[in-house]
């Protein structure tokens, strides 16, 4: 019997073993991918007119491969809706996990859930029948398809994710924690926040990464709600972002522009590396402090 367990044990282990082998060369086969296929239009065009050039004009007669504008407005895209989804998916877990009556959190809790399976594309659709034309209504400017509404609508599809990861590492925080808290004479909101989310840190930190990801990698919603131009980063103004600048040219692409937007999939690749790379250094020497 006992020969039996051992013989299972090392099965599973083996078969995590090569699962986990698989996943490590598929992200490596995808790193090499990209490089060999990214380098050669950067050698054509130059590092710096690719990085640092304002526009793009990749049909033109005369063709413009620079992409910095992509860049700038996948940062400011992002960091918008960090800033904007972050907050409220934060104090909405805190509420349903420790403030909400079980009813509300239950059904609070399936709604979330289904936000998180809806389609990209439904968040897209949406912002672009409703979101876009309020914008253009409320600030009286002549598209709301512009990098404003890219914001909301990326810091609205951020929030399931959040929410849900962080509502998990706030239950799993032991009640004992906020019980003493408590018995020292704290009120039920400073025990919420100076014991409860110390102590549940790491997974609300793993839930602002996941939002970052989620982010930084959206494309179809995007370009539904951003107007898909290659302009200059601007509130008010139609924007293209590094996702979309692929997804909507390599379909009918070919020679050095598609060699530039597998540059563009590098440089959008490395940015995501550096920025979780970013996150987990913080949070890990937050940790350690």
């Amino acid at each position: 019997m006992n020969r039996q367990k051992e013989i299972m044990e090392k099965v599973v282990h083996g078969i995590f073993l090569v699962l986990g082998l698989l996943t490590v060369a598929s992200v490596l086969l995808i790193t090499v991918y990209l490089v060999v296929s990214g380098i050669p239009a950067i050698r054509e065009i130059g590092l710096v007119n690719f990085l640092l050039g304002k526009t793009w004009a990749s049909t033109a007669s005369t063709p413009s491969y620079g992409i910095l504008p992509f860049i700038l407005t996948s940062i400011y895209g992002t960091a918008g809706a960090i800033a904007l989804g972050v907050p409220i998916g934060f104090l909405a877990a805190v509420y349903l996990s420790k403030m909400a009556s079980k009813r509300v959190k239950d059904v609070m809790g399936h709604a979330v859930s289904l936000l998180a399976g809806t389609p990209s594309v439904v968040y897209g659709l949406v912002g672009m029948m409703v979101l876009v034309p309020g914008i253009r209504k409320i600030f009286d400017v002549p598209d709301g398809a512009s990098l404003l509404a890219a914001i909301v609508v990326l810091a609205v599809m951020i929030l399931p994710s959040i929410i849900k990861v962080s509502m998990t590492a706030l239950d799993a925080v032991p009640k004992e924690y906020e019980d003493a808290s408590l018995a020292l004479g704290a009120t039920p909101v400073e025990t919420y926040f100076r014991v409860s989310v110390p102590a549940a840190k790491s997974g609300i930190a793993t839930a602002v990464v996941l939002g970052v990801g989620r982010a930084i990698g959206e494309a179809m919603a995007v370009m539904m709600v951003s107007g898909n131009a290659p302009n200059m980063p601007s509130l008010f103004q139609s924007v293209r972002f590094l996702t979309t600048a692929v997804a909507s040219e390599m379909s009918y692409s070919s020679g050095l522009q598609q060699q530039a937007l597998f540059s563009i999939a590098l440089v959008l690749f490395l940015f995501i590396m550096l920025i979780n790379a970013c996150l987990n250094f913080f949070f890990k020497g937050r940790k350690e402090a």
